[in-house]
C-alpha cells in the first residue's frame, strides 16, 4: 500500500512540476488546459507568475514530503489544492462561473492522497 501511495505522490509531484515549468516556458500551450486565454502586459505577468508559482509549489512540497519523510511538507500542497477547489465552488455559487468538476475532482482527490501520505509515508 505504501509503495502505491509513494508512486502516486511521485507522479503527481512530477506532473505539478512539469506544469509549473510549462507556465514559465510555453504558457500559450498550457493555458487552454485550464480554460484560460493569455492576457497581455501585467495580466500576462500575473498569469505566468501566479500559475507557475502555484504548480511549482505543489510539486516541490509533494516531492519534499516524499523524500524527507516530513509531514509538514504535505500541508501547503493540501491547503493550496483544497482552497482552490473551494474557490471554484464559490465561483460557481456566487459568480455564475461554470462548475468545473473536471478541475475540482482532481484537486479534492489529490488533497486526500496527500493527507494519506502525510500520515503513512512520514516519520513519526
Amino acid at each position: 500500500m505504501n509503495r502505491i501511495l509513494s508512486v502516486l505522490v511521485l507522479l503527481s509531484g512530477v506532473l505539478f512540476l512539469f506544469t509549473g515549468v510549462q507556465w514559465l516556458v510555453v504558457p500559450a500551450d498550457v493555458a487552454p488546459q485550464f480554460g484560460l486565454t493569455l492576457d497581455g502586459g501585467r495580466g500576462l505577468s500575473s498569469q505566468i507568475g501566479d500559475m507557475s508559482g502555484f504548480f511549482l509549489t505543489l510539486g516541490l512540497c509533494a516531492l519534499l514530503g516524499l523524500t524527507l519523510k516530513q509531514r509538514v511538507w504535505y500541508y501547503p500542497a493540501i491547503l493550496l489544492l483544497s482552497l482552490t477547489a473551494l474557490g471554484r465552488c464559490l465561483a460557481w455559487l456566487v459568480h455564475d462561473a461554470a462548475f468545473a468538476v473536471d478541475l475540482i475532482a482532481p484537486e479534492v482527490l489529490i488533497s486526500i492522497l496527500y493527507g494519506f501520505a502525510a500520515r503513512r509515508l512520514t516519520d513519526k
